[in-house]
């Protein structure tokens, strides 16, 4: 697999950082830019937008990321993607002022692959 393999869009599903573990979907859309550095944008549940940028080595994918939450306050974490296919990525992340007890989890499905339209 190629860093250019990556280039899309893709359906989310994923459970957050803390012992309830509250489930959430969104999309991811992921571009490169000119130093084919990888540009990460996410909507989650169609109303936080999330960005990041990473890099991408032995089917590995690690995006450093930021938002804003609702109080106004920058939230920042790193996400780290196993690229099982093009089309499918696992991840797990964690935020700096999330549960340090729990890691959040993603499961990333190309849009319009048969995988994507199953869930």
């Amino acid at each position: 697999m190629t860093i250019e393999d990556l280039s899309g869009s893709f359906t989310i599903t994923g459970n957050n950082q803390d012992e309830e573990g509250a489930s959430y979907k969104g999309r991811l859309d992921l571009t490169l830019d000119e130093d084919n550095r990888v540009i990460a944008k996410w909507l989650i549940n169609g109303s936080q937008s999330q960005s990041g940028t990473g890099f991408f080595k032995d089917n590995i994918l690690v995006v450093n990321f930021n938002y804003k939450g609702d109080n106004n306050l920058v939230y920042k974490g790193v996400v780290v993607y196993k690229c099982i296919t093009k089309d499918v990525l696992e991840g797990f992340w964690s935020e700096k002022h999330g549960d340090s007890k729990y890691l959040g989890a993603e499961r990333c499905y190309r849009i319009g692959t048969q995988k994507e339209l199953q869930n």
